[in-house]
């Protein structure tokens, strides 16, 4: 008996056209499964070959969905010096039913917009609905992937933007005017990109002893955080300042702060798939950080 396994490239993926409103609507959906206690993901186990580089494997089980599979998904901050991706991996799915592999496919653009569409259905139950300005540092994959669902999401009118390469942020600067169809207001400093802003989302590399920058009285009151690149870019006493904090997956975020990779986080308010199926209230007043 011959069993067939389908391969798809990064090209055969990104051709396939998905919608950003579908990937928001499966990312929800997703989170509303995990709320529900329909799905078996374990801490992802991972190496970590060189210095703030890692090889994570990243295995779910979705009982709504009956889907199974896995990311190796790797990141390595030397790479865009090599002209490679910082993040790149595949994605195995297999046959519940049976346990064989069905298909393997690039996960890079995957990563890009399962992230991102992550970002949107958390801003849809945390972020003040009137959000205007959106502030994004770290312009690379994330910041492009980020704001284009945020922008379906809130009525973004104004966005601002800084990343210590030049380059980047003039291309982030074409991507959006060319995608999303606005203009974008490049910052000189993380504080500027910040300023007047109701929404961040800090999207550098993840690294295992960061310069953070963000002070606790750069966020205004009402400000809604995504830190995509854990604390990179925060302070400690940046984070202690937010009113709420919540998290995708509880147990992954307490074993990377046990790891080292994130510093200890005094007060975890909850699940973001507890709050999609309202075991957890999402934003309670405009004034909420």
């Amino acid at each position: 008996m011959t069993h067939e396994i389908l391969y798809l490239s990064y090209r055969d993926v990104e051709s396939l056209n998905i919608g950003l409103d579908q990937i928001i609507a499966a990312v929800e959906d997703s989170f509303r499964q995990k709320g529900l206690g329909l799905v078996e993901m374990p801490p992802k186990p991972g190496i970590h070959p060189r210095r703030d580089s890692f090889i994570h494997a990243m295995p779910a089980y979705l009982k709504g969905s009956d889907a199974a599979g896995l990311k190796w998904i790797s990141g390595n901050p030397e790479n865009p010096k090599r002209g490679l991706p910082y993040i790149a991996g595949i994605l195995i799915l297999n046959d519940p039913e049976t346990g064989l592999p069905i298909a393997v496919m690039d996960a890079t653009w995957l990563t890009a917009y399962r992230t991102a569409g992550a970002t949107a259905v958390a801003a849809k139950y945390l972020a003040r609905r009137e959000s205007e300005v959106l502030a994004v540092l770290g312009c690379g994959t994330q910041g492009r992937s980020n704001t284009l669902m945020l922008s379906r999401i809130l009525p973004i009118k104004i966005v601002r933007a800084y990343d210590i390469n030049e380059r980047a942020l003039a291309s982030y600067e074409e991507f959006v005017r060319e995608r999303v169809g606005l203009d974008v207001i490049k910052a000189s400093s993380p504080r500027e990109a910040l300023e007047g802003s109701d929404v961040v989302v800090t999207a550098g590399l993840i690294l295992k002893e960061p310069n953070p920058v963000i002070e606790a009285d750069w966020v205004k009151p009402g400000i809604s955080a995504f830190p995509l690149d854990f604390d990179s870019y925060w302070k400690s006493s940046a984070i202690a300042s937010m009113d709420k904090f919540y998290t995708d997956d509880v147990n992954q975020l307490l074993y990377y702060i046990k790891e080292g990779w994130i510093r200890p986080i005094e007060r975890i308010f909850g699940d973001l798939g507890e709050v999609v199926v309202g075991k957890k209230p999402g934003r309670e007043n405009e004034r909420e950080k």
